[in-house]
């Protein structure tokens, strides 16, 4: 299943459900959320800075992703970026192909 890093901003909305909800909570209606479209949580972190929490997991095909950002952003409680992650395995076979490409060209 292809993973993916969900790099989540809470609304002040939702910064105020965290706050009476708990961490734990949240967690788990993450984890259900992600099960709910056949994937599963690796991990699952809050912070302070730039990102509010960050989710790491695998979920079927990047129309299940779809599908958690589109649910997500419509409540409005949260704005998830959802980044999709790649093995080093993956990688090689990337380098790997042939690829055709034209770089551009400088000057005249």
């Amino acid at each position: 299943m292809p993973k993916y890093l969900w790099r989540v901003n809470y609304s002040q909305e939702g910064a105020r459900g965290l706050l009476a909800q708990g961490g734990s909570a949240r967690r788990l209606a993450i984890t259900e959320m992600v099960e709910s479209v056949g994937g599963q949580v690796e991990a699952c972190y809050f912070a302070f800075g730039e990102d509010d929490l960050f989710v790491i997991g695998d979920v079927p095909d990047e129309v299940a992703a779809a599908a958690l950002a589109i649910r997500t952003a419509a409540y409005g409680a949260a704005v998830s970026h959802t980044v999709a992650l790649l093995t080093p395995e993956q990688i090689d076979e990337a380098v790997a192909r042939d690829v055709t490409y034209l770089p551009p060209q400088v000057g005249p």
